[in-house]
């Protein structure tokens, strides 16, 4: 009897000891110091085959656990063989350039954020981090442009959707020319495409936007693709990266399968 007590109890330590590495999920925060994520591994995973992630980053007042409540997002990334990563804001909104309430930052505190995301969710769970697409929408979106023109080189590609730069495009970017496609509703009127005042400053154009990408990024004459509802202009560069202006007849809307849309057209361009 008290070989099987030892023998109880050492098991008991062996999965506890192991636990930390599984302690958080779809369900629990990561916690990284004062911030956090989600993640969802795909259905039916093993637990130890490296996969692909969807790097998803909220809208204003939204969360990780919002995010990780949408079924049709969870399954849309499931059915891919990815994981889904939900990021989460300091705040009800993400610090970056020209925000309102934050007109002063760099994004600084963000982009460590996005980093240290990275690293810890590949050193607890099995990320292929050559494999990673970052999206949002809305405000995620702004966050995502944000995220593609300082921290190109942690993600494969860029979703930005129904979202640009506040207040203005940068001039130029940072990180290393890389492939977005954009998507945006015609009639958006929370984020027109032209932008609106919001309290001290406003959002950016985002034709102005893909204008200045186009030029960074010396992306060629564009070509009409339609899929669903979509309606795309692509254009590539001398590297195949791909520039993508994806509209749908509609407003302020999300559709997982848009997600779904990028990420089949990067992969069969060979950016994953």
């Amino acid at each position: 009897m008290k070989r099987l007590r030892q023998f109880i109890i050492s098991g008991f330590f062996a999965v506890t000891m192991a636990a930390p590495l599984w302690a958080c999920g779809a369900d629990t925060n990561c916690q990284i110091d004062d911030r956090h994520y989600r993640i969802a591994m795909p259905e039916g995973h093993d637990g130890t085959s490296p996969v692909g992630a969807i790097v998803f980053a909220h809208g204003y007042r939204g969360s990780a656990a919002g995010v990780m409540r949408n079924k049709s997002l969870r399954r849309t990334v499931s059915d891919l063989g990815l994981a889904l990563i939900a990021v989460k804001s300091d705040g009800q909104d993400w610090d970056i350039p020209n925000s309102p309430h934050n007109t002063n930052s760099n994004g600084a505190n963000e982009y460590a954020y996005f980093d240290a995301v990275i690293k810890d969710a590949a050193g607890r769970f099995p990320i292929n981090t050559k494999r990673m697409m970052a999206t949002g929408f809305s405000a995620g979106g702004m966050m995502v442009w944000n995220l593609a023109c300082a921290r190109s080189n942690q993600f494969s590609a860029f979703a930005p959707m129904a979202g640009t730069f506040w207040l203005k495009a940068p001039e130029t970017c940072a990180g290393p020319v890389t492939s977005i496609i954009h998507i945006h509703g015609t009639t958006d009127r929370i984020v027109p495409l032209a932008g609106r005042p919001i309290a001290n400053t406003r959002q950016g154009d985002v034709l102005e936007t893909l204008a200045m990408y186009q030029k960074y990024g010396k992306f060629g004459a564009a070509t009409e693709q339609k899929s669903g509802n979509l309606t795309c202009q692509n254009s590539r560069n001398a590297n195949k990266d791909i520039l993508g202006f994806c509209q749908f007849s509609g407003g302020h809307q999300f559709s997982s399968e848009y997600v779904k849309f990028a990420w089949d057209n990067f992969a069969a361009a060979g950016r994953f």
